[in-house]
Formats: C-alpha cells, structure tokens, sequence
C-alpha cells in the first residue's frame, strides 16, 4: 500500500430540499490520502468549500465505526460503494488507489426515503416501521439468568443473524422496486423466532408488513440486490421467513373472520 495521495474528481449530488430538483456538482480533490475513510475525505471537502465561502455537502454520519447505519450512500451506482461487507464509513480511500478516479455520489433514493439535503435522507419510514410492532410489550418479568430458558444454538444463531441489521436502508436503495421487505423482515423474524417474542408473532408481522406498505415502499420480487448491498450480510431467507408468518397470521387472524350475524 503506498502512502502517496492521488487526485480524485468527484461528482456529488446537490439538492436544497424534498422539492428542489437537484443536481451533480463537480470537485477536485487533488491529494486524497489512502489511509482516509470515505467519510474523511468528504470531510476535507468540506473543509475546503467552507474556507472558500462555499456550502458544505450535507451527509449524515454518526459511530463511523460501522455500527449505526446512518451513514448512507450510493458511490459509483453502489449503496456504500464497492467494497463488500462494508459501511460507508468503513469504506477506505486505498479502494480507489488504483481508480477509478472519477466518483459519483449520491443519496440513497426511494419515494419513501425523501432527501433532506444533498447526500441526506429521511429514514424515520423505517422508525414508524418499528413503531408499528418491532418489540415486545407483554410482561416477560425481570431479565432471567440466561441459561434457566434453553433456547437451540440453532435458533439462537439465526435470531442473532437477524438483529445484525443496522437499518442503514442499503437494502432499499439497492432495490429495483425500492422494497424494504429485508429490513422489516429482519426486525420481525429476531423477535419471532424467540420465546419472548411468541405470544404477539402474528400481529407483529401483521403491522409491520401493513406499515411497510403504508411508507410507500415496494414489493419483494426476488432481485436479490438488497442481500448483496448489505452491509451486515443480512439473507433473503428472512423474506421468506416474514412472508410464511404473515400467511399463517393473515388465516389465523380473528378479524379476518366473517361474521356470521
């Protein structure tokens, strides 16, 4: 790895608002570092245009260390560019040591990830999807010691699998039909599959399969972009998982009883 600094030319997607049209601005970043993240590197930009008097780009960032998932964008038509496994944050300038120089940047899009400004965007469909039933409220007592109730190491792995989902929101950016069917379904299978989360698997998968809809998000259709885009791995063996539990819970359900009065 050399420690020399390359030139890099971005293309960086400017927009005010939700309403205003948007578009690419061009910038010269003459000595890019390799040892730098991605998001250090926009941070030297930005030091730049500030000292020119300039508007900054607007990105959302937090733990930088590849835990929360607020850091999101797509980098050369990649939700977090193209290194696998990998948060943007995490995402190192020595990827593009060797090229290519030349890098478009721009938010994650979905009708219902609405950009705030520039690189930003409103995730909260993803909250009102938690909202809806991503926890469990049924009295479990007091945190038990953790081996009085067994669960099968099976089990336990793929619940784990699961609530590794950051809810970056990758999986929807990366999307033909800008679905969310991997995040939601993450959340409501880690919930389901243990003992705690039992006695409301139904209605959870019920209200958050009907508030994903209400977003304004689309369908699963089997492209599998959103498992390769995932920062965490998370598998499409989860829609599957989500899309059996909302069958049974739709038959089961006691609402969808006719009435016979």
């Amino acid at each position: 790895m050399s420690d020399k600094t390359f030139k890099m030319t971005l293309h960086v997607w400017r927009q005010n608002g939700p309403k205003d049209t948007g578009r690419f601005e061009r910038y010269e970043c003459p000595e890019v570092n390799p040892h730098m993240s991605f998001l250090e590197m926009l941070d030297d930009l930005n030091e730049r245009l500030i000292e020119e008097g300039k508007e900054p780009i607007s990105f959302d960032h937090d733990c930088r260390e590849g835990i929360c998932g607020a850091c999101g964008m797509v980098i050369n038509g990649v939700p977090h560019g193209p290194q696998r496994l990998t948060t943007t944050c995490q995402l190192h300038m020595r990827q593009f040591e060797k090229g290519p120089y030349e890098v478009w940047i721009e938010p994650f899009r979905a009708a219902a990830f609405p950009v705030i400004k520039d690189l930003a965007v409103d995730r909260g469909a993803f909250d009102r999807i938690i909202s809806a039933g991503g926890y469990i409220s049924v009295r479990t007592g007091s945190a038990p010691e953790a081996n009085d109730q067994l669960i099968p190491k099976k089990i336990a792995d793929r619940a784990m699998d699961a609530a590794e989902c950051i809810g970056c929101g990758a999986c929807v950016a990366a999307c033909p039909n800008a679905s969310a069917s991997l995040f939601t379904s993450a959340k409501i299978t880690h919930l389901g599959l243990l003992p705690q989360g039992q006695p409301e698997r139904q209605d959870r998968v019920r209200k958050m399969v009907a508030q994903h809809d209400a977003e304004g998000f689309g369908g699963c259709t089997n492209h599998r972009e959103c498992e390769a885009a995932c920062p965490k791995g998370i598998s499409v063996d989860f829609i599957a998982q989500m899309n059996r539990d909302l069958l049974k819970a739709m038959i089961t359900a006691k609402d969808d009883v006719p009435s016979r009065d």
